[in-house]
């Protein structure tokens, strides 16, 4: 139990540890990287950190069939993560957060078409509740969409595929060795891009060094470590909720750090997203939960009378 008490603190910490990640990002490419040249920055730091530690692991267990995994994993995450780092150049970061949170109700729909599994009442409501959500928050008067928000929209996609993709291999092959090999596909993808790009030269402000840095070390490395840890004491719907509130963080540290405004507009939309994500995670089972506590209640109520009668 008590266990069960830290390692759902640590879940917190992770969620806050990726929300301030949407700061550290807007910093960074304020002080001048790229999107690309962040990326690449940040999944070399992930890769070096993570296969040093684990060195000795890694060697002798990797084989074809994890490192294929690995490499569709890191394809995933680094289409997630260029596509979410371009749009928060031309969106806010608690714009950025909550529609890359609406991940969580995309991942049941991806196991419906590829392995025909059965969705549920709750995903599909929860779904269409995300769309207004992203609708109200995103949609200007004339209902056109700024880019950066359908940027963003694009890499819950591709978080969700990195999600599902990861909860089919994750039980099947070594958690820590699946990291290090998608970190390091990440970064040989955002160098490659990079070098194509012609961004090798970076000209940079210290505060965009220091953003990078702290996403590969807190945002990338020990998140990640942290979760894997974790999700080993803590079941999987509990971890779900705890780490969406990783959008709350990015909002609140948008305010108190970069000063962004937050709309009425903007609220009304986090708070159905929010709720979205909550709905497809519980299936509102803590409802449910407590209707059946009532009822055992009042059943015993009306048992003790009788017997008094």
């Amino acid at each position: 139990m008590f266990k069960g008490h830290i390692a759902e603190f640590g879940l917190i910490l992770i969620a806050m540890i990726w929300g301030s990640g949407f700061v550290g990002t807007q910093l960074a490419l304020d002080g001048g990287l790229t999107p690309l040249q962040l990326l690449t920055i940040r999944f070399f730091i992930g890769a070096v950190l993570i296969n040093l530690i684990f060195f000795k692991q890694i060697k002798e267990n990797i084989n074809k069939e994890i490192l294929k995994s690995g490499v569709i994993l890191g394809f995933f995450l680094f289409i997630a993560f260029a596509v979410q780092t371009i749009g928060i150049l031309y969106t806010t970061p608690t714009k950025n957060a909550f529609i890359t949170a609406a991940n969580v109700v995309i991942v049941p729909f991806i196991g419906f078409f590829i392995y025909k599994r059965k969705l549920d009442k709750f995903g599909i409501i929860s779904s269409i509740m995300t769309l207004i959500g992203i609708g109200i928050l995103s949609l200007e008067a004339d209902f056109s969409i700024n880019i950066g928000d359908f940027l963003t929209l694009i890499c819950a996609f591709g978080f969700a595929f990195h999600i599902f993709f990861t909860s089919e291999f994750a039980s099947k092959y070594n958690p820590i060795i699946l990291t290090g090999i998608q970190f390091t596909v990440a970064f040989i993808l955002s160098l490659v891009c990079q070098i194509f790009m012609g961004e090798m030269k970076i000209e940079a402000q210290i505060n965009g060094y220091l953003g990078a840095l702290y996403l590969g070390v807190f945002s990338t490395t020990i998140a990640f470590l942290l979760q894997t840890i974790c999700q080993k004491m803590v079941d999987g719907t509990k971890t779900a909720i705890i780490l969406s509130t990783e959008a709350v963080f990015g909002t609140i540290f948008s305010v108190l750090i970069l000063k962004e405004i937050v709309t009425l507009k903007m609220l009304i939309g986090i708070a159905i997203i929010f709720t979205s994500i909550i709905m497809a995670e519980t299936k509102l089972s803590f409802i449910k939960k407590k209707d059946v506590y009532v009822e055992d209640m009042c059943s015993a109520i009306v048992k003790e009378s009788e017997n008094e009668l």
